[in-house]
């Protein structure tokens, strides 16, 4: 496993811990079995985006947030040949941190064509979610709705449902995911 991966289990296990929880309480929480949260958490298994969205959410954390908190100290000026980056082994998807603060969260990720994303509603559960579209069509499924968005299209998420980006064409999707006010806590984003 590469070294971004190691940093995440490690910190998802600081966040277990700082919470007094065994691997069986995260695993409640979660919806993730004790197994996978143990070889993720020893650097033994790349978790997937879906799995992620689940710990970040039993922590209250958004995804951004918690890959954040497994980064090394951020330097003023990073370029981009430099800013770490993680991938999802599942579906191919990268995300490239851009800023986490207890303010919010900024991310750009950019998905492969044919690839679908799945997070559960308590991904959601805190701060004001906005994706906005760089490059190519994203399709956002937030419960029972569809939202297809263009180069330049924003969304702003309302209550905390389960959702979905998906990447229906034929070439990569690129797209900004702002979470605001993502690590103060649980409070729900409006719209």
């Amino acid at each position: 496993m590469d070294d971004v991966t190691r940093r995440i289990g490690g910190r998802i296990l600081v966040e277990r811990e700082a919470r007094g929880w065994s691997l069986s309480d995260l695993a409640e929480h979660s919806g993730v079995s004790r197994a996978m949260i143990h070889k993720v958490e020893r650097g033994e298994s790349s978790p997937t985006a879906t799995l992620l969205g689940k710990l970040s959410g039993a922590f209250g954390l958004s995804i951004s947030a918690l890959i954040a908190r497994a980064e090394p100290s951020p330097t003023t000026v990073v370029v981009r040949a430099e800013q770490e980056t993680w991938t999802d082994i599942e579906t191919g998807y990268v995300r490239r941190q851009i800023v986490s603060s207890p303010a919010g969260d900024m991310t750009e990720v950019e998905m492969p064509p044919g690839r679908q994303v799945d997070y559960p509603a308590a991904a959601y559960e805190f701060g004001i979610h906005v994706v906005w579209v760089l490059e190519g069509r994203l399709t956002f499924v937030a419960g029972t709705q569809s939202h297809t968005l263009d180069v330049g299209d924003c969304l702003r998420l309302g209550e905390p449902v389960p959702a979905a980006y998906r990447n229906d064409t034929a070439v990569p999707v690129r797209y900004l995911v702002t979470v605001l006010g993502s690590g103060t806590g649980r409070h729900r984003g409006t719209s």
